[in-house]
């Protein structure tokens, strides 16, 4: 396989598809690791978001940044905590994913764990240190969402009550 050194998107495609031999032929071409396309999505995003775990570990050996964020300010680890990717975000924490980064709107993963009922997610987030007093723009934090969506088993993990709105 050939790649032009300046045009990253067979990067992007092997990395969603989960092609380690085409994210390494990219690289050997000179497509830098982090390059981002237009809505700021690096191939490592991009292989957590799909769930290509071995295509994750290629690129977090070959360096890529497991913080690096997208133009919303969204992480890989935000990604896989709404969409339920335990084992990648465990991949993600082991290699130094920031737990407690913030978005443009201040959501955190655990927030996302949270907010889509990623009960597995929420516990390892927490078990790994996630800070759950963090507000987002509107102030909440994940017992809040947690107590707006009256789940019982987040609100079990975070250890709280319903939260009263007022």
């Amino acid at each position: 396989m050939e790649f032009a050194a300046t045009h990253p998107e067979e990067l992007f495609n092997a990395a969603r598809r989960g092609e380690v031999a085409g994210l390494q032929a990219a690289l050997a071409a000179g497509v830098p690791i982090d390059a981002a396309n237009d809505k700021g999505f690096t191939a490592l995003i991009l292989a957590c978001y799909d769930n290509q775990l071995e295509a994750a570990r290629f690129l977090l050996d070959a360096g890529a940044n497991p913080n690096q964020q997208d133009i919303a300010g969204n992480t890989a680890l935000m990604g896989v905590s709404f969409k339920g990717y335990t084992e990648v975000a465990r991949l993600l924490l082991e290699r130094g994913a920031g737990l407690n980064l913030q978005n443009s709107t201040g959501s955190t993963a655990l927030i996302y764990s949270t907010m889509f009922g990623r009960h597995d997610l929420l516990r390892l987030l927490l078990d790994a240190g996630a800070d759950k007093d963090i507000q987002d723009a509107r102030g909440l934090t994940a017992l809040h969402l947690a107590s707006q969506q009256g789940s019982a088993a987040a609100l079990a993990l975070l250890g709280g009550a319903p939260v009263n709105e007022a």
